[in-house]
């Protein structure tokens, strides 16, 4: 109870501190400085973008980790009308803490998609992404986890929880569990080992042969089938192969839900292979590994990385035993899956990571499916 009520408390001062931070900004900064009589054109500029956004195509992202927060950082400048559907699979960091000593779902990736929609999204994310440094059972906590367990036992569930900040935070779109069901991955690795767990199954550092979950059909979130029903574009991934993007197809509603649908579907591979996950992996791994879960295709076509990293770069990542992804273009095109090639790279030499550039990212996806 305790703990409960600490929570509770911490919510509602976090939804103070928001309001405060973002909507007393916003519309100190943006609506209040357009309305003044020299400003009539940026007023009648950010109804349009409003309205624009608004009438926006359908979209379903689908996925987990920071790969899917970065794709929707970028998508949102296109359509408000996005629906990210995130894995709750993770049992690591501070997620894991709160899932083993609170019993709720995870919240790092809803907490990293709804800060990658929100409107202060800059100002948001610090705040979300802000990990304590001090105090008994806060250390290592971040503040974006604690508000969505507070706003979950305040509630009732996670979905209502979502909905709830969703509204104080000024998101566009929405942000859906897949499952509402506490799901455990497990991995048979080619060696025999039986793995459990998604932190453990990299951690192994072996290949995995199987993959599936506890309970082994979770039932799907009955919103996250309406959107894929709904969606204009569905795109899936990017992000951890098998701990990220393929837990949500582990649930047997959303993969037939998305096998059925006749829309454009994309799947944006990794650029990078990762070890204990997808080493030594080509592009068509990739396909034939989701293909072996879904048991049928659930997307059309594949967005692969055109250049190669820096070979600083290369050199760097070689030491931990990740290389680019191989696109074996005979392969691919043996599996009857269209190939969409450009350069969606963001390569940081100081900083030492390549990941995918989120506007560079979601205007290839734009151009790809307004061609379609």
């Amino acid at each position: 109870m305790a703990s409960k009520n600490f929570f509770g408390i911490l919510c509602c001062s976090a939804i103070s501190a928001i309001k405060i931070g973002c909507f007393d900004s916003y519309f100190s900064a943006s609506t209040l400085s357009a309305l003044q009589p020299d400003s009539d054109r940026e007023l009648v500029d950010v109804l349009l973008a409003h309205r624009r956004l608004n009438r926006g195509p359908k979209i379903v992202a689908i996925g987990g980790g920071t790969g899917l927060s970065t794709l929707l950082r970028g998508l949102k400048q296109y359509s408000a009308n996005i629906t990210a559907i995130v894995t709750v699979a993770d049992d690591g960091g501070s997620s894991g803490r709160l899932r083993r000593e609170i019993g709720v779902l995870p919240p790092g990736d809803i907490r990293n998609c709804l800060a990658a929609l929100a409107d202060e999204e800059k100002l948001l994310t610090e705040l979300f992404q802000y990990r304590f440094q001090a105090g008994d059972g806060l250390i290592g906590h971040s503040f974006g986890n604690l508000f969505l367990t507070a706003m979950t036992e305040i509630a009732g569930d996670l979905e209502k929880a979502i909905a709830a900040s969703s509204q104080v935070l000024a998101v566009r779109g929405k942000v859906l569990p897949a499952t509402l069901s506490d799901v455990r991955l497990w991995a048979q690795l080619t060696d025999g080992r039986l793995i459990e767990g998604e932190s453990n199954i990299t951690e192994a550092k072996g290949q995995i042969h199987q993959i599936g979950c506890i309970p082994p059909d979770p039932p799907a979130l009955p919103a996250a089938i309406s959107a894929i029903e709904e969606a204009d574009f569905i795109v899936v991934g990017p992000g951890s192969l098998y701990t990220s993007v393929i837990p949500n197809l582990l649930v047997p509603k959303i993969r037939e839900a998305l096998a059925k649908v006749n829309v454009p579907r994309i799947y944006v591979c990794n650029i990078m292979t990762q070890p204990g996950e997808t080493e030594g992996y080509t592009v068509s791994n990739h396909i034939r590994a989701i293909d072996r879960v879904c048991g049928k295709r659930v997307f059309d076509s594949i967005l692969v990385q055109r250049t190669s990293p820096s070979p600083q770069s290369l050199e760097r990542y070689a030491q931990e035993s990740c290389h680019p992804v191989f696109l074996d273009r005979e392969e691919v095109a043996n599996l009857g899956c269209r190939i969409v090639i450009a350069n969606v790279m963001e390569e940081d030499e100081v900083k030492g990571y390549i990941r995918h550039d989120s506007n560079r990212l979601s205007k290839i996806l734009w151009r790809w499916y307004s061609g379609k």
